[in-house]
């Protein structure tokens, strides 16, 4: 397997502001890494930092100290030119710019190679065109940006980044305005673009579900443990996940789902058995917010309600009496318990 390049690495980074002689450290001794065709996700609170650090990365706002290398060279050494072929940046604001079409909007990522009067060449055509179609957005290319979704808006957006032909792309929460489906398209999208195109990607995000499923690597970062990166897998099994939020200790990951649910204050026991794990998994949904606690057996020399779960609608319950009531729904097991 070859050895991914290193398109930024950051090594005893502080980040924050500095104005006068006020300086507001918002994290110091960061160390990370972003590699060639691969797509990392930056997760963390509100007020952790990930805006900070994306502006950072940017060279929107420069750092306080420590390294930052970009393509091996030092970020401070790039002129303006030279960043706008080497970063493209997507913003979360929602995009102002009806009165152009998609062509134009995504053309526009071309300033960078033709200059002030913009104009374009064969080259640049068929850059713009070839972005359109990667993204899937080419037939609309004539559609003004006020007739699209915020998907296909962000969509456009990332096109724009793609003809910029850089090799870091950098997305701040490129999904906050849009549906489910969007959301998934947007972030299969990056995935295939990070692969294919051979770009390091790094966005950050609140849709944790979708980030376990596409991130090459994650990033995760807190107020208590800075900033943790590696392999998506090895974060998860090694429970690093419970880091994001340990100032709110009754939000817990769940590791067979891949999500952040509330801490189930149970105040009852039940034994719980279903016929797949699908099954137990909803039932177990559905009695953790009746405060029940479910267990695979009872403790020893204790006696505990059992629930069988045979279908959806083939829902057995033993009371600890010995008496047993069918029922043939989740809604009226849930009404007689």
């Amino acid at each position: 397997m070859r050895q991914s390049e290193i398109v930024v690495e950051g090594e005893n980074l502080t980040i924050g502001y500095q104005v006068g002689k006020k300086r507001t450290e918002v994290h110091a001794g960061l160390n990370f890494q972003l590699f060639r065709g691969e797509l990392t996700c930056l997760l963390g609170a509100n007020g952790a930092g990930k805006s900070t650090l994306l502006r950072t990365l940017a060279a929107a706002q420069p750092s306080l100290s420590g390294g930052l290398r970009l393509l091996g060279r030092d970020l401070s050494a790039y002129s303006e030119r030279e960043l706008s072929r080497t970063i493209g940046v997507v913003l979360t604001d929602r995009t102002q710019a009806g009165g152009l079409t998609v062509y134009e909007l995504v053309a526009l990522g071309r300033q960078p190679y033709t200059g002030f009067f913009g104009w374009l060449d064969k080259k640049d055509k068929q850059l713009v065109e070839y972005a359109l179609q990667a993204v899937e957005i080419a037939h609309k290319a004539r559609c003004y940006m006020a007739e699209l979704s915020d998907g296909e808006r962000q969509k456009v957006m990332i096109a724009k980044a793609l003809v910029q032909e850089c090799p870091l792309i950098l997305l701040d929460e490129p999904t906050a305005f849009l549906d489910v489906v969007s959301r998934i398209e947007i972030m299969n999208l990056l995935h295939r673009l990070a692969v294919e195109e051979n770009r390091a990607i790094l966005l950050s995000t609140h849709d944790i579900e979708q980030a376990l499923v596409l991130a090459d690597r994650l990033w995760l970062l807190s107020s208590s443990s800075g900033l943790e990166c590696s392999v998506t897998e090895d974060l998860i099994l090694s429970n690093r996940m419970d880091t994001l939020f340990r100032e709110r200790p009754h939000i817990k990951f769940d590791l067979m789902h891949g999500g952040f649910s509330p801490e189930v204050s149970g105040e009852k026991c039940i034994v719980l058995r279903a016929a797949d794990e699908i099954l137990r998994h909803w039932a177990q949904n559905a009695l953790n917010r009746r405060h029940y606690f479910c267990l695979d057996a009872s403790p020893a020399e204790q006696e505990l309600p059992l629930l069988e779960v045979f279908a959806p609608n083939r829902l057995s319950y033993t009371g600890i009496n010995g008496q047993i009531v069918c029922y043939t729904s989740f809604k009226d097991l849930l009404e007689n318990i």
